[in-house]
């Protein structure tokens, strides 16, 4: 078929980056927006915009009808989730199948099998996938739970079969205060996903999380793209992520991406997903385990784009337009090294907490092998009911030593004034002893959140003349000042502090 139109149900940086690879294939662009987002850097880059809704996403972004009303009204083929929202909502992709839509991304049944983690790790195992040890008891009460727990032997995961992103999820070391960890965990699986079925297995001691892109198409297709290192996150939400991973052998990456083939295959997959490990130790004595299935593209696409050469969202949309896969398994081959750090409105000395506000000036690095996917420009309001990721630099090299030296120069180069990011906290991560080495886990920053916390450095170079140049223009007439009494208007306000 041909997809002449196409509905971003999304905002920030995966929409323009959706807007970007259908200008070049000649393929309209309609946006979505919310109240707090209608002079938003999205909007504009699209060809059309629609409001669907109030500034809370419940009431935009993750209405489902009035999105689908929205592509009806302006004629779309097809809509594309991004991700985060409804992108891994079953109820969206049949919307979209029962409003004769393209859904860009897998079939609802899939999103559906995969969604529930007890049924995708029984899936999995079918299918030859290792998984980690462990058991879904029939009796989900509190002293049932308990017992499965005993019988994997601690410590374990208590996890919710609907979960993601940390949530309905807690450690026992033993039993102690085990009942109150259990309920917990429940109660946080009922709230975020109103279901509080619970899971146990076998808590694997400073594992990596290293991901695997998978690809389907319509005719039966399936490969893999190789692998993402994710290990740097904070509350399992991933931080920075690398490609290839410094723990895999060859012989280890050929192994993880057979596996992630043979999941795909079991569930018929279509389209971009993920599959996701977790990596116990490294090199010849490493062992994976089947983590879950992301069925969407992810936030850390770019650094699969570089190291392979291709366009995950251009083939995304040739895909779903009922187009075989632009390769083969053996045409695809890693080159280089690339690493991309997603840039945060936080405070990493204050907890990490979000921030919001306007961004009194914004300026991206560049050079080559870097890229920047933002979803800001300067003047813009940074809103605090939305993701705080403000932009993901991404940066490839011939090797990783340069590609670690290429980020952390061009994250130098970052400047943001106006509220507190994560810049700083960036670079003490990549210029890390153990982050050079590549002895890391899922634990890393918990271990060094002090050290990668500590108050920021002097303002870079580029960053003082760059606020030097915009304390000037601020007082010219029609412009809002930062400061009104002479001192340093950004004294206050940089992202690297005081």
């Amino acid at each position: 078929m041909t997809i002449r139109r196409i509905l971003i149900a999304n905002r920030g940086e995966i929409a323009i980056r959706v807007v970007k690879a259908c200008r070049e294939l000649g393929i309209e662009t309609v946006a979505i927006y919310s109240d707090a987002d209608v002079d938003a850097p999205h909007v504009a880059a699209a060809d059309r915009a629609v409001r669907v809704g109030a500034a809370a996403p419940a009431e935009s972004y993750l209405n489902i009808a009035a999105i689908i009303g929205a592509a009806r009204r302006e004629d779309c083929d097809a809509i594309h989730p991004g991700y985060g929202f409804l992108s891994e909502r079953p109820a969206f992709a049949r919307a979209c199948e029962e409003a004769a839509i393209v859904f860009i991304g897998p079939a609802a049944d899939t999103i559906d099998r995969m969604g529930s983690k007890v049924g995708a790790r029984e899936l999995m195992r079918k299918a030859g996938v290792p998984v980690v040890p462990g058991a879904t008891p029939s009796d989900q009460s509190t002293k049932g739970v308990l017992a499965a727990a005993q019988s994997i032997g601690f410590p374990v995961l208590v996890k919710a079969s609907a979960g993601g992103g940390g949530k309905g999820m807690r450690i026992l070391r033993d039993a102690v205060d085990a009942d109150e960890a259990i309920d917990g965990a429940r109660r946080e699986a009922e709230a975020a996903f109103g279901d509080g079925i619970l899971y146990v297995e076998r808590l694997i001691a400073r594992p990596r999380h290293v991901e695997v892109q998978i690809f389907g198409d319509s005719q039966g297709n399936a490969v893999h793209l190789f692998e993402r290192e994710c290990s740097i996150q904070r509350r399992h939400q991933k931080v920075v992520e690398e490609s290839p991973s410094p723990a895999l052998t060859p012989q280890l990456r050929e192994q993880m991406g057979q596996a992630a083939v043979a999941a795909a295959a079991a569930v018929n997959y279509r389209n971009a997903g993920t599959v996701e490990f977790l990596l116990e130790a490294s090199g010849e004595h490493a062992r994976f385990y089947f983590l879950e299935m992301n069925t969407r593209l992810q936030v850390e696409h770019p650094v699969t784009e570089a190291v392979t050469g291709t366009d995950l969202v251009r083939a995304q949309i040739a895909v779903a337009a009922g187009e075989p896969l632009p390769w083969t398994q053996q045409s695809l081959a890693q080159r280089g090294h690339a690493i991309e750090c997603r840039v945060y409105a936080e405070d990493p000395q204050s907890g990490f907490l979000p921030q919001a506000g306007r961004l009194l000036l914004y300026r991206e690095p560049t050079g080559p092998g870097v890229r920047v996917d933002a979803g800001v420009i300067e003047g813009g309001e940074v809103a605090v009911m939305y993701d705080p990721l403000l932009a993901k630099l991404t940066v490839h090299a011939e090797t990783r030593t340069a590609a670690i030296e290429r980020a952390i120069a061009a994250l130098r180069r970052y400047a943001i004034l106006g509220i507190r990011t994560n810049l700083p906290f960036l670079i003490r991560v990549l210029d890390h002893p153990s982050f050079r080495s590549g002895d890391i886990d899922t634990g890393f920053i918990e271990r060094h959140v002090d050290a990668l916390t500590r108050a920021p450095e002097p303002t870079p170079p580029v960053v003082a003349a760059a606020a030097s140049a915009t304390s000037s223009t601020a007082r010219r007439p029609g412009v809002v000042s930062a400061s009104s009494e002479g001192e340093d208007p950004w004294a206050s306000l940089s992202t690297w502090g005081r």
